[in-house]
């Protein structure tokens, strides 16, 4: 006992000794001002009011200090102080900004934003070269509220989202704070160590904010949100933007303009608000903008509001970031929220001395026990005080985590939630042990059933049982499924066991087998859903399949950066199936087609002979120049390569039932997904192989296509697959090359159309090719618009789809989604 509080009472010591001066910032009215920038005058040291105005700033040197608060809107005011003891307490209040034309020559002729702007970019190539390389420390605080939750979520039960909703269904459901360094050099060098990392209700998670995330500077011509929006300083910003100089203020012996920001047309990629501009120096002061979720392409978010400040580094004679905040709000199916991400930047060093090791493909990582600093620490470090709410929320999840993590509460968590009901039957139940992590899942017959004309009416039902170890760095699960067919009356059973062993090379072993019905094309292009609607409605029985007798394994490793291996060897026997019905909903008098894509008129003769064979795959996935971030319990891929993925596949099969139907297939595919800024995205995949010895190989080993002969195109990866192509016709034994290339212009063309801008949609573009030594090339082109939708639901897509084969020529609308 008397350890524990000698070990209080030096932690009170340290804290003292460090020092902080504290204190609210409010405006004449006496309300608090949040998000004030307060930081030691011709210093490196700063903070921010929380969204109370109370705020702490560390500092542990008496004497004599002038403190410098900082506001958009609002005039910056210097205080002088004298502190003789820690922790210093210091208040102050506001006065709003008052601007005026007074030192402004005005000319009829030229609008003075325009000349402003005008200005800044000519300047923006000298002020990014200030800013080419540097380190800083980095503070970020993610902050989600819910308010008016509903019980279930498409028929899942919310709960009270980890302890974070009231009686009301209302509350904070995400809360946490990460410390780092950061290092950057241009043009794309960034580095981020996590020293501390706080997640409220979990003390051991790994919060996600990051700075490379958080990473939104106005200089750039776009900011990457879900889309390209276009900067208001951007090179071509007079192409969107028209701006009114609103007023002047001076900064000390700086002349602020204050500029209104305006979109020229709605529903553009753009912002609108008001940014501050140095005169003379020609950088930004402050950003006050605002986009909506019409702009970003996401209906369900109301707005974002993007709050930038910056402070004058007489070194290098730049206006340097110090803080932003992003506040944004959201409404879907009758509940909403809203949240904010707050950074602030500090100790910026302009002239790091950097080497060839400073860098590498990781851009994130954490320092050991990130996640174990105590709430003393905290309150020393932490630049934004906690609001009240905040630390409520603290408070009571982590008082709850104690509870929620024994197995008294978990047990009464399950045993609610394992409640039996009569439903369950048809869609599904699971029973799960939380505490010893273990599920049994029971997958229900109702979502499964399906129609082909090889087994008719069919449903697939099976048991999986599921287990974990502490924070899913490992996970286990055991399948079995049973289908069924009720006119060939045929039961069909397969199993699974898969392990994944780490989650850093996500090593992963499969064993599987059984018997089941396999499309011929294992990509399985139609799908259950699909075939039955075309079978049922219109007759048109696309899907062709054969029974499949398999036992497989599998293993999959990164086995370094950027290079996976996937190797599967296995037997398999393939046994041919025919039609055993033509029920049809319509269309009784029109015949269905046989089972045999080779001659889909001949009902007698099969597409394959019984036979059976042994066959090796080998893959290689290939992410050059792969960036990723390293979590304790994860490595995680970023987006941002500027190169292509390869893939590589070699299959080989053996011991074959049939001498011939050995055969070597090698494989090679490029593909990549490029943003053009405000322009849109690009897409291309390149693809293309040859088999050796294979002239006699069984139908079900060709190379087959991702077709499509329906209206509906119900794949959403358009590079993988052709909407307008047979099935079966061009499946090959021999050489083959397919392309594909897709641009999403993301309303870049459409947003500048009067009348249908107001519609927000995109304009997309293709071209689908493939070439076989057996047929003549074939090539499609489509152009279509996506982001259809009613209200807040916008994820539909049509393409009118124009094919070329020699003299053929074929055209069709095609629906699908768009995600």
């Amino acid at each position: 006992m008397l350890k524990k509080l000698l070990f209080a009472i030096f932690i009170l010591i340290c804290i003292k000794v460090q020092g902080q001066i504290t204190g609210n910032v409010t405006n004449a009215q006496n309300e608090p001002l949040p998000y004030v920038n307060i930081y030691l005058k011709n210093a490196t040291t700063g903070t921010t009011t929380n969204s109370d105005g109370q705020y702490s700033l560390s500092f542990d040197k008496a004497g004599t200090h002038t403190i410098t608060f900082q506001f958009l809107g609002y005039t910056t005011k210097d205080v002088e102080v004298t502190i003789t003891d820690f922790p210093f307490t210091l208040n102050t209040v506001l006065e709003e900004e008052t601007t005026s034309l007074d030192e402004v020559i005005l000319d009829s002729k030229v609008n003075p934003a325009d000349r402003i702007i005008q200005e800044v970019l000519k300047e923006k190539p000298q002020t990014l070269s200030k800013q080419k390389a540097y380190t800083a420390d980095f503070y970020s605080r993610g902050l989600w509220r819910v308010e008016n939750a509903p019980e279930k979520f498409f028929g899942q039960e919310l709960g009270d989202l980890g302890g974070g909703l009231d009686s009301t269904r209302t509350g904070i459901v995400y809360l946490s704070e990460t410390i780092s360094k950061i290092a950057y050099q241009e043009p794309d060098d960034f580095k981020e160590v996590i020293t501390a990392s706080k997640v409220s209700g979990d003390s051991n998670g790994f919060s996600f904010n990051s700075a490379q995330e958080a990473d939104f500077s106005f200089y750039s011509n776009t900011l990457e949100i879900q889309a390209q929006i276009v900067s208001p300083i951007a090179d071509n910003a007079f192409s969107y933007y028209t701006y009114k100089l609103v007023g002047t203020f001076k900064e000390g012996d700086k002349l602020i303009n204050k500029i209104q920001v305006t979109p020229k047309r709605k529903n553009d990629r753009v912002f609108d608000g008001v940014i501050y501009i140095v005169e003379d120096d020609w950088q930004l002061y402050g950003a006050d903008l605002n986009t909506s979720g019409a702009a970003i392409q996401v209906p369900f978010i109301d707005s974002l509001v993007f709050k930038h400040s910056f402070k004058y580094n007489a070194t290098q004679k730049l206006w340097v970031k110090i803080s932003q905040s992003i506040d944004f709000s959201f409404k879907l199916f009758g509940f909403g929220g809203n949240g904010r991400f707050s950074a602030v930047y500090s100790n910026y060093d302009f002239k790091p001395q950097f080497d060839r090791k400073s860098f590498s493909n990781e851009v994130l990582s954490f320092k050991p026990e990130a996640n174990k600093k105590d709430s003393a620490f905290w309150q020393q470090i932490r630049p934004i005080p906690l609001t009240l709410e905040e630390r409520a929320d603290y408070t009571k999840k982590d008082s709850l985590q104690e509870i929620r993590d024994s197995k008294p509460y978990k047990d009464s968590v399950d045993s609610a939630r394992n409640k039996f009901k009569f439903t369950d039957v048809l869609m599904g139940y699971s029973y799960q042990n939380t505490y010893d992590r273990w599920r049994l899942s029971y997958d229900a017959i109702l979502p499964s059933i399906s129609f082909n004309t090889v087994q008719g009416f069919n449903a697939t039902t099976g048991l999986t049982y599921s287990t974990w170890s502490d924070n899913y760095k490992s996970v286990t699960n055991l399948s079995v499924n049973a289908n069924y067919g009720l006119d060939d009356e045929r039961l069909r059973f397969t199993g699974r066991f898969a392990k994944r062993f780490d989650p850093i090379k996500k090593t992963t072993v499969i064993l599987e087998g059984g018997i089941k019905i396999q499309q011929f094309n294992a990509e399985e292009p139609i799908t259950a859903i699909g075939n039955t609607l075309s079978t049922l409605f219109w007759k048109k029985n696309f899907a062709k399949f054969y029974e499949l007798n398999f036992a497989r394994a599998a293993f999959s490793q990164e086995l370094f950066n950027g290079f996976q291996l996937i190797a599967q060897a296995g037997y398999e026997k393939r046994l041919p199936l025919f039609n055993t019905t033509d029920q049809t909903f319509f269309n009784k008098k029109f015949s269905y087609t046989s089972n045999n894509p080779l001659s889909p008129q001949d009902f007698n003769t099969a597409a394959i002979q019984t036979h059976s064979l042994g066959k090796v795959n080998i893959q290689a996935v290939i992410n050059f120049d792969q960036k990723y971030m390293s979590y304790p319990d994860g490595k995680f891929k970023t987006d941002d390569s500027k190169y292509p993925t390869l893939l590589l596949n070699a299959e080989q099969t053996f011991a074959a039932s049939e001498a011939g139907y050995n055969f070597t297939e090698l494989k090679a595919e490029i593909r990549q997904e490029i943003t053009l800024g405000n322009k849109g995205n690009l897409g291309y995949a390149f693809s293309g192989g040859t088999f050796l010895d294979a002239n006699d190989i069984s139908f079900v080993d060709y190379q087959h296509f991702n077709g499509n002969q329906t209206n509906i195109n119900y794949r959403n990866n358009r590079l993988s697959g052709f909407n307008n192509l047979t099935y079966y016709d061009y499946s090959t034994n021999k050489s083959f090359f397919e392309a594909h290339v897709e641009h999403n212009f993301k309303g870049f063309i459409l947003g500048k159309i009067p009348g249908i801008r107001a519609l927000n949609l995109n304009l997309v573009t293709g071209v689908h090719s493939l070439i076989t030594q057996e047929n003549k090339p074939y090539t499609e082109f489509n152009i279509g618009v996506d982001n259809l939708g009613f209200g807040k639901l916008k994820f539909l897509r049509v393409d009118y789809v124009r094919s070329i084969n020699g003299p053929n020529q074929k055209g069709a609308f095609v629906f699908g989604l768009s995600f």
